[in-house]
């Protein structure tokens, strides 16, 4: 267990020091610091993404008995994966840092702050980001012990499936870096805007009828009759991870509406646009 562990901890902050430094030392770059971070930071994510609904793909195809099948990328990847959930709470901590330092709430001539202002900065990050620092600790604590221990090496399916629903993660990515540097209004935001939502509908708030739909087709039951015919720890599980799929796409889908309202419609108002 702890070698794909020690390689997921070694790979992801590897990978973002190594994207952070060619941006900043490369002569044909030279980026600051802070889009240096911002950007590596979404390469990993993205990196990290294809390489989970990749990893999901084999394993969910491979597995035609959708309880008992297993295939040994679903526990090694879950592993492997671990270390990436801790890295990206302090990598989303240092673009909100630097994101903060550029609005020029930092000290004065950039020098140090006072510690008074760095632990603002740390309520500021844990207020913006809360739901996602909630997420990633869950998947750490709980998702993670429960998919090697008490799964017992059945649902592979499942999990694999799962690990699908990072197939949206390079397009949120993309749109954000995007945003970043004020390409709202071009037509590779478009279309990134539109794929983005196309595929966090099928990977993350679909997903879920799918798996229930899924086993009802092994089980013989309807979708209707599969809520009540499995534990109900399980209805409960599914709910709980279900929900801030649909606060993200309940946001998804009001930055698209903004993304798409015709220009002869009046643009919308600051607090609207806030980061």
């Amino acid at each position: 267990m702890l070698t794909p562990m020690v390689a997921g901890g070694v790979v992801f902050p590897g990978l973002f020091l190594l994207s952070k430094n060619t941006l900043q030392r490369l002569p044909q770059l030279r980026w600051e610091e802070a889009d240096a971070v911002i950007v590596s930071a979404r390469l990993v994510s993205s990196v990290q993404a294809i390489m989970a609904s990749t990893a999901g793909y084999i394993v969910s195809t491979s597995c035609k008995h959708i309880i008992d099948d297993q295939h040994w990328l679903s526990s090694a990847y879950t592993q492997f994966a671990v270390p990436y959930f801790i890295y990206d709470i302090y990598a989303m901590f240092l673009c909100h840092w630097h994101k903060h330092q550029v609005k020029g709430h930092g000290g004065d001539d950039g020098g140090p702050r006072a510690p008074g202002s760095t632990w603002a900065v740390v309520r500021g990050y844990l207020h913006k980001e809360f739901l996602m620092v909630l997420h990633h600790a869950v998947m750490v604590l709980v998702c993670f012990p429960i998919s090697v221990v008490w799964r017992q090496g059945k649902g592979d399916f499942f999990l694999g499936c799962m690990l699908m629903a990072e197939v949206s993660t390079p397009f949120v990515c993309l749109g954000k870096i995007l945003i970043q540097y004020k390409q709202q209004h071009t037509l590779l935001h478009k279309v990134n805007g539109a794929l983005m939502l196309l595929s966090f509908l099928c990977c993350r708030v679909l997903l879920f009828p799918y798996l229930y739909w899924a086993y009802g087709r092994h089980a013989g039951l309807p979708l209707l009759a599969v809520p009540l015919a499995i534990p109900a720890h399980v209805n409960l599980g599914a709910a709980l991870l279900l929900a801030p799929q649909l606060y993200w796409f309940f946001l998804i889908c009001r930055g698209a509406c903004r993304l798409f309202r015709p220009r002869g419609s009046p643009p919308p108002s600051p607090c609207q646009t806030q980061d």
